[in-house]
C-alpha cells in the first residue's frame, strides 16, 4: 500500500483553519480549529491511559452532558499534560474565549492537544490568537489543509480523507483529519481524528456507529505499543444533508456505518503508513479463530513484537520470532493446528515448519507491504491489526524528542 493522496475532507456547513500562534517555533503551524454552521450531535471515543491531558476530560464531560458541539480546537507542540491544576484551568480559558468569538455556547467547544508531555501550556498565546483563528476559519480545501498540518507533531505528512455516498435520495459526505506516527498503539483511538458528516443521526447512534467503526480501524493499528495521554477521536453531525433519520439497526444505519467505517480505516492506515522511520506497512491477519477476541490477541502479540518488528525491518527470514509471538498472546488455540503465510509465501504448515528456502523468503521480505496471515482452523472468526517496522530512525527520532 502506497500512501494515498489527501483527499478534500470539506463537508457542507463546515469550517475550518490552520495556523502558527508560537507554540511552535520558526512559524510552524500548531493550532486549528474546525466549526460547524449550526449545532452538530456529537460523538467521542478517548483514551483508556490512566494518565489523561485534561482536554480529555474536558471533551469527554461535555460530550457526556450534551452529546452536542460546535466548533473544536485543537493546538499541537504541547500535550497540555501531567502540568497539575493549570491544565485544567487552561482548557477552560481557551474554550471560552473561543465560544466568546463565535457567538456560541462554551458548553459547545471541544479541546484536543498534542505534544511533549508535562510541559506547561502557553496558554496565553492560544488566546491571543483566537480572534484570528475565528477570523480565518474558510470551506477552502486550503483551510482544510492547513488545520490538517497544524494539528500534526513528528507527523511527516498531513493525513486527511472524504467519503460520500447516497441515501434515499441524499448525498451523504464525511470528512475527516488524523495525525498520529508515533506513541501508537490500540485501546480506543491512538492518536487525535476529528470526522465531520452533514448526515441526520442522533448523539447515540453517532456513538454506537463510532465504537464499531474504531473497532475495525483506529482500534486496530499500532506503530510501538504505546498508547498515548491524548488520544480521542470525535465526530460531528450537523445534519445538513436532510437525508431520513439514521435509527440503529437498519439499512440506512448499516450504510452509514460502512461508509464511517472506510473513512477511519483509510485515515487509520495513513497514520502507520507513516509510522516514525517505518520502511514496512504490515497487515497482521489472523482467521479461523474461535471468537473475535482469541484472533485479536494474537494478531495484536504478532503486530506489537519488537522481534518481529525489528526481523522485518532487517529483512530478516526468523519466522520462528512470528511463531513465538502467536504463542505469546495469552490466548488458547491448538499450535498442530496453524499455518501462518508471509506475502503468499506458506512458512508453517500444520504447525510444522515448510523448509521454505530462506532466499525466496528473503526476497518476499523486501517488498514494502508486507502480509502475514495466521490461520489457527479453529472457527470463522477473524481479525487484523496494522503495524509497521521499527527501524534505526524510529530510536533516534524518540531517543532526541525533546531535545
Amino acid at each position: 500500500m502506497k500512501l494515498s493522496k489527501n483527499r478534500n475532507p470539506a463537508v457542507p456547513g463546515f469550517k475550518a483553519v490552520g495556523l502558527s500562534c508560537g507554540i511552535k517555533a520558526k512559524n510552524i503551524k500548531d493550532l486549528a480549529l474546525i466549526v460547524s454552521d449550526v449545532p452538530a450531535t456529537a460523538a467521542g471515543v478517548f483514551t483508556k491511559n490512566r494518565v489523561v491531558s485534561p482536554g480529555v476530560t474536558w471533551s469527554r464531560r461535555a460530550l457526556a452532558k450534551s452529546g452536542s458541539c460546535r466548533a473544536i480546537v485543537i493546538n499541537s507542540g504541547n500535550a497540555n499534560t501531567v502540568v497539575g491544576p493549570k491544565g485544567m484551568k487552561d482548557c477552560d480559558a481557551i474554550t471560552k474565549i473561543i465560544s466568546e468569538e463565535l457567538s456560541i455556547p462554551q458548553k459547545e467547544v471541544l479541546i484536543a492537544s498534542t505534544g511533549v508531555i508535562g510541559v506547561p501550556l502557553p496558554s496565553e498565546k492560544i488566546l491571543q490568537a483566537a480572534p484570528e483563528l475565528v477570523k480565518k476559519l474558510g470551506r477552502t480545501e486550503k483551510s482544510w489543509t492547513d488545520a490538517a498540518e497544524a494539528i500534526m507533531t513528528t507527523d511527516l505528512v498531513s493525513k486527511s480523507d472524504r467519503v460520500q455516498y447516497t441515501f434515499k435520495g441524499k448525498r451523504i459526505t464525511i470528512g475527516g483529519i488524523t495525525k498520529g506516527s508515533g506513541m501508537i498503539h490500540p485501546d480506543m483511538a491512538t492518536m487525535l481524528g476529528f470526522l465531520h458528516t452533514d448526515a441526520v443521526i442522533d448523539s447515540k447512534t453517532l456513538k454506537m456507529a463510532l465504537i464499531e467503526a474504531a473497532s475495525r480501524s483506529f482500534n486496530r493499528i499500532t506503530v510501538d505499543g504505546d498508547n498515548s495521554t491524548n488520544d480521542c477521536v470525535i465526530v460531528l453531525a450537523n445534519g445538513e444533508a436532510k437525508n431520513p433519520a439514521i435509527k440503529p439497526n437498519t439499512p440506512g444505519y448499516r450504510e452509514f456505518l460502512k461508509a464511517l467505517t472506510a473513512i477511519c480505516k483509510n485515515l487509520a492506515s495513513k497514520i502507520i503508513l507513516d509510522g516514525e522511520g517505518a520502511t514496512k506497512f504490515v497487515t497482521v491477519r489472523v482467521q479461523g479463530g474461535k471468537t473475535r477476541k482469541q484472533a485479536y490477541l494474537i494478531a495484536n502479540s504478532v503486530a506489537t513484537s519488537s522481534l518481529v518488528k525489528t526481523a522485518l525491518f532487517g529483512e530478516d527470514p526468523n519466522w520462528g520470532r512470528i511463531f513465538c509471538a502467536v504463542g505469546n498472546a495469552g490466548a488458547p488455540f491448538d499450535p498442530d493446528k496453524v499455518d501462518i503465510v508471509l506475502n503468499k509465501n506458506l512458512l508453517v504448515k500444520s504447525g510444522n515448519p515448510t523448509n521454505l528456502s530462506p532466499q525466496k523468503l528473503v526476497k518476499a521480505m523486501r517488498q514494502h507491504e508486507i502480509n502475514i496471515t495466521i490461520d489457527l482452523h479453529d472457527g470463522k472468526e477473524w481479525e487484523e491489526v496494522l503495524t509497521c517496522d521499527f527501524s534505526y530512525d524510529y530510536v533516534k527520532i524518540n531517543a532526541e524528542y525533546t531535545t
